[in-house]
């Protein structure tokens, strides 16, 4: 890696080996949350280590918000299509009930249907992460200059090129901005998978309010917020180089 290109991905590098030094630290972390919580008999969390805790969040995260990524981008593209324009309200509310739905609910519906572990969780992440995606995709592709599809159009592009060259790299700036703020908050709000058997970083952070181990809450608490921290730093550079 160059000295540039080093220069530009040192952030999200740096809270990246932050966040591995954590959930690999072993014993030196271990004397840190002692501090934290002096009188407790056990700090660091014993049902599983932070390294898998943290790969299992990942991927719930990963799944729930590629899904939404192909949902929300997908159905932003058909509503700004002349045959898809009348379902455009339509979605654009259905998005809106997915976010103001709390994913506490969602769960609990969910739980029946799908019984306890991760798909519940991923469920809720789907609904609640598609707002911010359907909105700026529609955002994006709504607020290109009519000059530049009329260009494209003049140049012998057919609707198919004129979205894949033109369209969605003008409003992909936009797309991507929407895509970091739902996969953030996502990283957060998939801690509540732990109220439903899921085992992931929310793990630490509920059996620490279960038992009053103020340690087991920093455990999970300081790991989820360094991994939004990566994540969005990274978006970040991603968004500056587009």
């Amino acid at each position: 890696m160059s000295r540039s290109a080093f220069k530009h991905w040192r952030a999200p590098l740096a809270w990246c080996a932050l966040l591995l030094v954590l959930a690999t630290g072993g014993e030196w972390f271990e004397a840190l949350l002692r501090w934290s919580d002096p009188e407790a008999r056990r700090v660091l969390y014993p049902q599983a280590d932070l390294l898998t805790l943290l790969l299992r969040h990942l991927w719930v995260v990963a799944i729930a918000s590629g899904l939404a990524v192909v949902l929300g981008v997908g159905a932003a593209i058909l509503v700004t299509r002349p045959g898809g324009r009348d379902f455009l309200p339509l979605v654009a509310q259905a998005a809106s009930m997915g976010q103001t739905f709390p994913p506490v609910a969602v769960l609990a519906l969910a739980v029946p249907v799908l019984g306890f572990g991760t798909w519940p969780i991923i469920v809720a992440l789907l609904l609640y992460g598609l707002l911010p995606i359907v909105r700026n995709t529609l955002a994006g592709l709504e607020g290109l200059d009519p000059g530049v599809e009329e260009a494209a159009r003049g140049m012998g592009m057919g609707a198919a090129q004129r979205l894949w060259r033109v369209e969605l790299p003008l409003a992909a700036p936009v797309i991507l901005a929407g895509i970091r703020t739902s996969v953030t908050v996502n990283i957060a709000t998939a801690a509540l998978g732990a109220t439903v058997g899921a085992s992931n970083l929310g793990a630490p952070i509920i059996a620490g309010i279960i038992n009053g181990n103020t340690a087991y809450i920093l455990q999970g608490a300081v790991l989820i917020g360094l991994l939004a921290l990566t994540v969005d730093s990274l978006f970040a550079r991603l968004n500056w180089r587009g």
